[in-house]
């Protein structure tokens, strides 16, 4: 069963915030940031990435730069730019993007569950990229970034829903990439408890996006049961802030491939190769986005050309059959000489949501061969994480991303 829980939810004002939602910390790199919070001081990026706050030659994980996040913080609280709500609440937060909507709820999931397989994965985590967050999370005594969480849809929590976006939002607004958002606060009783034992009835819940802030919430969850011993299991730093989605409601995008060269190889001898594990069909000058699975789009030369694996080479093993396995299995790896995605620089990755005019771009500018792939499916993510499996790196691109900075959720 999956424990979800009601929160009390520190918030903007109303009147700002659609300028102090923000997109995820992880978006931008350090020039991007200092750029987006010089043209608006009340964006959260100023406090997610408090480095903004100081000159380049201030380290970015210097201890006085989660200083000053915690610091605005306590500021924007003390004077107004974020109110807090009276009690435990659940939310609904909705995201629209070119008409298609999702939404999802708005609570605490537990530590314990994370720490139990409740909470399922299906990336590994780097520490490296946990330090940060934990020591932000620490610090701030917040978590300032929700968890993308899915689910199996459940008619009792989508009854509720549908019940709830037909009264007036908290939050109507439209960030600056035309993302709608809205946001309801559930205050009846009846349907708070309604949500929290559907959640108990669930078998498991899903990280869609944010493994690594999870993980470093969870880390810093742990480490405040350390330092009080005599803890309830009740105490805020139990639970960490996330939006959990019903899986028909979710989109995800391709997560496109471009590699540098043709490993050394003419384009003779590099469609022989590709012939022996694919069927290969000339599409021509327009962009080709596959329309199923076990296809692939390869732009080469200015021209693109349909793949399709052969069935000898078809799988059902819930990794080894994801088309970003079979292309690296395939092709990538004893065509193209790309041992390990994750590290090899002649290769670099193109999220869906940018189009296939970028691979088209990228190829022109700096690259050989690109290719398009299908999308993963969030039922082919719940088969890999219920099997305890990992995915390859980049199987996923979800839309539209959660902002940071509408729910803050305090430790303490």
């Amino acid at each position: 069963m999956a424990i979800v829980r009601p929160f009390t939810c520190i918030r903007p004002e109303e009147s700002v915030v659609s300028k102090v939602a923000a997109l995820p910390y992880d978006v931008y790199n350090r020039k991007e940031a200092c750029l987006v919070t010089a043209e608006n001081p009340l964006s959260f990026l100023n406090i997610d990435r408090g480095e903004t706050q100081f000159s380049d030659d201030v380290d970015m994980y210097a201890p006085q730069v989660y200083d000053k996040a915690r610091e605005l913080l306590d500021t924007w609280m003390a004077n107004g730019t974020f109110v807090t709500d009276e009690g435990d609440n659940y939310y609904l937060y909705q995201l629209t993007m070119d008409g298609r909507s999702q939404t999802g709820i708005v609570a605490c999931s537990s530590i314990d569950d994370y720490q139990s397989g409740v909470i399922k994965k299906h990336e590994n985590t780097r520490e490296d990229k946990e330090l940060d967050r934990i020591r932000h999370v620490d610090v701030t005594d917040a978590h300032t970034g929700p968890i993308f969480l899915a689910y199996r849809t459940n008619e009792t929590l989508t009854c509720i829903m549908e019940q709830v976006m037909r009264e007036t939002p908290l939050y109507d607004f439209a960030s600056e990439d035309g993302i709608g958002h809205r946001v309801w606060r559930i205050q009846d009783a009846g349907r708070a408890q309604a949500i929290e034992e559907a959640f108990q009835r669930i078998p498991a819940t899903y990280i869609a996006d944010g493994h690594h802030r999870a993980a470093s919430a969870v880390k810093v969850g742990l480490k405040r049961r350390q330092e009080n011993p005599g803890y309830t299991g009740k105490e805020p730093f139990n639970y960490f802030l996330s939006v959990l989605f019903p899986e028909d409601q979710l989109m995800i995008m391709p997560y496109n491939r471009v590699v540098k060269d043709l490993n050394g190889l003419s384009m003779e001898k590099f469609f022989t190769a590709v012939y022996e594990k694919f069927d290969v069909a000339k599409v021509g000058k327009e962009a080709y986005s596959p329309k199923k699975k076990g296809t692939f789009g390869m732009y080469l030369n200015g021209v693109w050309y349909m793949l399709k694996i052969k069935p000898q080479f078809a799988t059902e093993d819930p990794v080894k059959g994801l088309d970003v396995s079979v292309l690296q299995e395939y092709l990538l790896g004893p065509v193209l000489g790309i041992g390990d995605p994750r590290t090899d620089k002649r290769i670099d990755f193109i999220g869906g949501i940018r189009g296939l005019g970028e691979l088209e771009r990228r190829v022109a500018q700096d690259m050989t061969v690109a290719f398009s792939m299908y999308p993963t499916s969030i039922q082919e993510l719940f088969a890999v994480a219920d099997a305890g499996l990992l995915m390859p790196p980049k199987s996923t691109w979800f839309e539209p991303k959660l902002r940071s900075g509408i729910f803050v959720h305090r430790l303490s």
